[in-house]
């Protein structure tokens, strides 16, 4: 098997960058197969952004009649962790472990809570839909902590996994690999987006519900499948006796290259420019070109 996988691989290699622009990202130390078994973390994290800004936030401000204000303020609360990525990178860079895994322990933390945001949401939509006769906060307040626990999943899985495809990787070949990865996520969303609008074609409620469980089940497997046998242990490397410097004195060395913090507010303004458009997108298909929860779904795909 490891044989026909080495001939299948070559056979790609050979074709050219010129039809497989990100071929040459593959290496010795990392090869394309296992290379992209690994972005398939990266399919979990962008499936969840659509099923997020895609399709929910247009249930509940349309089909839910919920306050378009407050359906904003839950789609923005995953982005309330990302600030903290610096923090979970250092974490798994300096993590103190017997096993001698640094990144694996937290793709699986991540997928674990992304997993549990997604469980928890079917029961906050069936409150939020009113056919339930407890008071409306319990379902707002359920439907925010989904958010949350997807958010600060996806967040601490794309974190680790991009550090573990950098440790995998030849310093020359990780630009090549990173910029996969990401493209990776884009065609995680693209994909999901145009499954969903499948399944959501004939809407109501309880399709609905199955498909966010069937999402949580596909994140764990996704993700799994990803770490399976790709990061090395090394106790040398975890032990608990070894000097690691403090996390201000990582900070202060990286913002000691002045275009770093630049570039952060640059991304940073892209990313707040993206989110507010994504955000108002699948609403007004809606409310006013009327159009279907399939419909605006596919629209994810497209944008």
């Amino acid at each position: 098997m490891s044989r026909i996988s080495e001939t299948i691989t070559k056979s790609w290699m050979q074709v050219g960058t010129r039809f497989l622009p990100f071929a040459d990202a593959a290496t010795t130390e990392l090869p394309l197969n296992r290379l992209l078994r690994l972005s398939l973390f990266q399919v979990s994290v962008g499936m969840a952004i659509a099923l997020l800004t895609g399709t929910l936030n247009r249930v509940m401000i349309v089909e839910l009649n919920m306050p378009a204000w407050l359906v904003a303020l839950m789609v923005s609360l995953p982005l309330v962790f990302a600030p903290f990525r610096a923090l979970i990178g250092y974490k798994s860079d300096t993590h103190r472990s017997y096993l001698g895994w640094r990144r694996g322990p937290y793709i699986w933390f991540g997928s674990m809570l992304q997993f549990g945001g997604l469980a928890i949401m079917p029961f906050s939509l069936i409150l939020l839909s009113g056919d339930t006769t407890g008071p409306a906060w319990v379902g707002q307040a359920g439907a925010a902590l989904a958010f949350l626990l997807v958010g600060a999943g996806l967040h601490t899985t794309q974190t680790a996994g991009l550090a573990l495809a950098t440790d995998l990787a030849p310093p020359d070949a990780r630009p090549r690999v990173v910029a996969l990865l990401y493209v990776m996520l884009l065609v995680g969303m693209a994909a999901s987006s145009a499954i969903f609008g499948l399944l959501l074609q004939d809407f109501n409620p309880l399709k609905l519900i199955q498909v966010i469980q069937g999402a949580a089940v596909v994140t764990m497997v996704l993700n799994l499948a990803a770490l399976w046998k790709q990061e090395a242990r090394d106790p040398a490397l975890t032990a608990h006796n070894t000097l690691r410097p403090a996390f201000r004195e990582t900070w202060r060395e990286f913002r000691g290259n002045g275009r770093s913090i630049r570039v952060l507010v640059a991304v940073g303004l892209g990313a707040a420019a993206f989110s507010m458009q994504d955000v108002l997108l699948e609403p007004y298909g809606a409310q006013i070109l009327k159009l279907s929860v399939s419909a605006t779904t596919a629209l994810t795909a497209l944008s």
